[in-house]
């Protein structure tokens, strides 16, 4: 009777399909200037989630989104940060308070981790002509090596 139960077990592990792939929903990621707080402190690597629907939805009613449509992107990226530096509480304040440049990072990093599902943008040498690779998440900031 085991043996019956030992072999109708390892042949329905045997015939189970392989664990599915976990979905990956925070990306870490780091800024090229970085956010200062109030002390000074320089805020540079953080983590973004995915983005849910209501994530999408709910930044339409708010009034200052309703009264300037470009503010939907502060509230949007305030709304999927769940860490900036040592900052935890990231809210559309803390967004504003970003330089230019980290703004747009955050928006196209939002891009591609929703739309695209990964980090990497496909680039090519202006020497060599040769195409690569860049995880835009990396460790170090852009023009450093």
């Amino acid at each position: 009777m085991r043996r019956t139960i030992a072999a109708a077990t390892a042949r329905t592990e045997a015939e189970s399909p392989a664990q599915p792939e976990r979905l990956r929903t925070e990306f870490a990621f780091e800024l090229p200037r970085g956010y200062v707080d109030e002390s000074g402190t320089v805020h540079r690597s953080g983590v973004m989630r995915l983005a849910t629907a209501r994530d999408e939805l709910i930044p339409l009613r708010d009034d200052r989104v309703r009264e300037n449509s470009a503010y939907l992107s502060v509230v949007l990226i305030a709304r999927v940060l769940t860490r900036l530096g040592t900052i935890e509480d990231v809210h559309p304040g803390v967004v504003e308070d970003l330089f230019a440049s980290d703004l747009a990072f955050l928006q196209d990093f939002y891009r591609r981790i929703n739309a695209e599902g990964h980090t990497r943008a496909a680039v090519t040498c202006p020497a060599c002509r040769e195409n690569f690779a860049v995880d835009l998440a990396g460790g170090g900031r852009l023009g450093e090596s």
